[in-house]
């Protein structure tokens, strides 16, 4: 079945030249998009009951841009004046880079991974010495504390903000011929807000190994996965899969 309609469970892209922009219009599809998850905070006084005081911490460990916020937003409403000397180990430079946001770059301790967590840990294991904080989500992939505890640095995890389910009940009479997720989060959405769902002829797309794996817990088909050394990127295998269907030929 051709594709002419794909529903991408994350927020629009707010730049011009996303690449979800130019599949569109190139193969000529409808794509719509609609977070089936969003982040909430969490409250100070949660914080303080996981036993988290700021002036403890002398280095802070981000993996998100929801880390970020969440950490500027704690200390802010705990009156906590971040110190020049803080140290943050980013886990990318799309990190690093949102950092900007809350301190100025050249006043302040910055140390940047390339894309994964691992490929931080060799950073952080050179400061065995300071004491670090993870501000976090409640879904934080097992890996993580993993590595930091293999690291044998002084470190602890708070959770600053959850994930929570999104509202989609205005989307129970409208299909769509793909499914695009990237996270484990979003099929459990899927099924929380339509318990009944079943797959038939819509094709889904999913992102990394868990969520591939979470769909096929669900008995899910995976028509269209990502990443691949052919295509590292969702928008390059959802176009590999569009220009396949799309101009296949009836056979005779």
């Amino acid at each position: 079945m051709k594709v002419k309609t794909i529903l991408v469970s994350q927020p629009e892209p707010k730049i011009e030249n996303s690449p979800y922009f130019d599949l569109q219009q190139k193969q000529r599809v409808k794509i719509d998009f609609r977070p089936f998850i969003h982040v909430e905070g969490v409250s100070t006084k949660e914080i303080r009951l996981q036993k988290v005081d700021l002036n403890n911490y002398t280095a802070i460990i981000l993996t998100s841009r929801n880390a970020v916020d969440h950490f500027f937003r704690v200390a802010e409403e705990m009156r906590f004046k971040v110190p020049d000397t803080m140290k943050y180990f980013c886990q990318s430079e799309a990190v690093a880079f949102y950092l900007q946001k809350y301190v100025v770059y050249r006043k302040r301790k910055i140390y940047v991974g390339k894309r994964t967590f691992s490929e931080l840990s060799p950073l952080i294991k050179k400061y065995k010495d300071e004491t670090f904080l993870l501000p976090t989500t409640d879904k934080l992939k097992p890996e993580v504390p993993n590595i930091l505890d293999g690291l044998g640095v002084n470190w602890k995890q708070a959770t600053f903000y959850k994930t929570v389910i999104s509202d989609l009940s205005d989307l129970a009479n409208v299909s769509y011929d793909i499914l695009v997720f990237f996270s484990p989060s979003g099929i459990d959405s899927l099924f929380h807000n339509f318990p009944d769902f079943k797959q038939n002829e819509t094709r889904i797309a999913v992102f990394g190994n868990t969520t591939i794996k979470a769909v096929e817990n669900r008995s899910l088909r995976v028509d269209i996965a990502a990443p691949t050394p052919e295509t590292p990127s969702m928008t390059m295998a959802l176009e590999k899969y569009i220009q396949k269907v799309n101009t296949n030929k009836k056979r005779i």
